[in-house]
């Protein structure tokens, strides 16, 4: 997962910096830097990847388009 896919999570759940802050258990301050392309620790990107997947977020990896994201089938 990279910072842009992060927002992009975001926005598809309709979450801002707070939800995911909440969901992922790492401050808001923690999310803003990774969102602005600082380098975290990987456990802690593991930790707000993990909560965007249990909402229903599925990372696309680059396949010739570029990596994205989408909700996933059972998302109502």
């Amino acid at each position: 997962m990279n910072p842009v896919q992060c927002r992009m999570a975001r926005a598809a759940l309709g979450w801002g910096v707070l939800d995911l802050s909440k969901e992922a258990r790492v401050s808001t301050q923690t999310i803003v830097r990774f969102e602005r392309g600082e380098a975290l620790k990987q456990s802690t990107v593991d930790q707000i990847r993990t909560a965007l997947e249990a909402a229903g977020i599925e990372f696309i990896p680059e396949n010739g388009g570029g990596p994205g994201v989408r909700l996933s089938r059972n998302q109502s």
